[in-house]
C-alpha cells in the first residue's frame, strides 16, 4: 500500500494499483487512522447526515443570526428555486439554496460539518446532496464522492492551507469548491485526470479571493460565496468532464494559491479591515452590531 503527498501521487497510485480514486484515499485513511474501512464509512455517514441536516434546515425556516445579516436568505432563495424561473435553472438555484442553508445554520450556532472550514461549510454538502438527489446515486456512491473530496482537501491542507486567516477566502471557499468539483467528476464517471483538472480549474477561477467578513462575522460575503463557489464547483466539473485540460497541473495551482495567499495583506485575511468589511456601509453595520467599527 503506497502513501501519497500530492494529487499527482494519488493519480499515479490509482493507475499503478488499478484502483478507483476513492479506494486509494480509503486505503490511506485506514492506514493513517488505523481503523477499518467499515468504520471509516460509518464516520462518513455520520458526517454526511450532519451535512444533510444543515443543508435543509433553513430552507423553510429562518434562522436567527447575529445582526440578522443573512437571516432568511435561504428561504427566499429556495422559494425562488421552486418557481423554476431562475436564469440558472432550478437545479443550480437549489444548489445555492442548500449552500446558503449551511451558512445560515452555521451563523445561528447550529451544527454543521466544516468541509474544510465552517466558513465554507455549505459548498461540498450542496453539491453532493443535490447530485445524489438529481442523479439518483446510492448512498454508498455519495459517500465515495465524499471520500474523494476529503482526500483532495487533505492534500491541499498538507501542502498549502485552508485557513482564511492565512490564505484568504480562496483557501476556504476556493478549496471547498475544488473538493466538491473532484467529487462531482467522480460521481459522474469522469476519469482521475478529469477530477484533477476540475480541482485546478476551480482554484484558478477564484485565485486571489480575499477574506473580508463584515463585522468579522461569518455571514457576509461568506454566505454568498458559499453559493457562488458551489456553482463554481459544478461548472469546473462540467468543463473538465467536457474535456478541458488545465495547462497547469493541480499541485502547481495549489502552490500558486498558497503563494498568493501569503502575498495578500493582513487586512484581506479575516481581519475585517479591508474589502467589503471596510466599506462605509460595512463599517456602519459593524458599529450598529457591536457599538464600534
Amino acid at each position: 500500500m503506497q502513501m501519497y503527498n500530492s494529487i499527482e501521487d494519488m493519480l499515479r497510485i490509482s493507475e499503478a494499483e488499478n484502483k478507483p480514486l476513492y479506494q486509494v484515499i480509503l486505503d490511506n485513511e485506514a492506514r493513517v487512522s488505523e481503523i477499518s474501512e467499515e468504520e471509516i464509512f460509518k464516520r462518513l455517514e455520520k458526517r454526511y447526515q450532519v451535512m444533510e441536516e444543515a443543508a435543509s434546515r433553513a430552507l423553510t425556516e429562518e434562522r436567527k443570526t447575529v445582526g440578522s445579516l443573512i437571516t432568511g436568505v435561504t428561504k427566499i432563495q429556495y422559494e425562488y428555486a421552486k418557481k423554476g424561473e431562475g436564469l440558472c435553472g432550478s437545479f443550480l438555484n437549489i444548489v445555492m439554496a442548500r449552500a446558503l442553508s449551511c451558512s445560515e445554520v452555521n451563523a445561528s450556532m447550529g451544527k454543521i460539518c466544516a468541509a474544510p472550514t465552517a466558513g465554507a461549510c455549505g459548498i461540498l454538502p450542496a453539491v453532493l446532496i443535490s447530485l445524489e438527489e438529481k442523479e439518483g446515486f446510492s448512498r454508498r456512491k455519495a459517500l465515495e464522492g465524499l471520500l474523494v473530496a476529503s482526500g483532495i482537501g487533505a492534500v491541499i491542507m498538507k501542502n498549502a492551507t485552508v485557513a482564511g486567516a492565512e490564505g484568504g477566502c480562496q483557501a476556504e471557499c476556493g478549496v471547498a469548491a475544488a473538493m466538491a468539483a473532484a467529487a462531482a467528476v467522480y460521481l459522474k464517471g469522469g476519469t482521475n485526470e478529469m477530477a484533477a483538472d476540475s480541482v485546478a480549474i476551480s482554484l484558478m477561477n477564484c485565485m486571489g479571493l480575499v477574506c473580508d467578513p463584515i463585522a468579522g462575522l461569518v455571514q457576509v460575503p461568506c454566505a454568498q460565496r458559499n453559493a457562488s463557489q458551489a456553482v463554481n464547483a459544478l461548472l469546473s466539473a462540467d468543463l473538465a468532464l467536457a474535456g478541458m485540460k488545465s495547462p497547469v497541473p493541480p499541485d502547481e495551482v495549489v502552490d500558486a494559491m498558497y503563494r498568493v495567499g501569503k502575498l495578500l495583506p493582513y487586512q484581506l485575511k479575516e481581519t475585517a479591515l479591508g474589502g467589503i468589511a471596510k466599506t462605509k456601509t460595512g463599517q456602519a453595520i459593524a458599529k450598529e452590531i457591536f457599538g464600534k467599527e
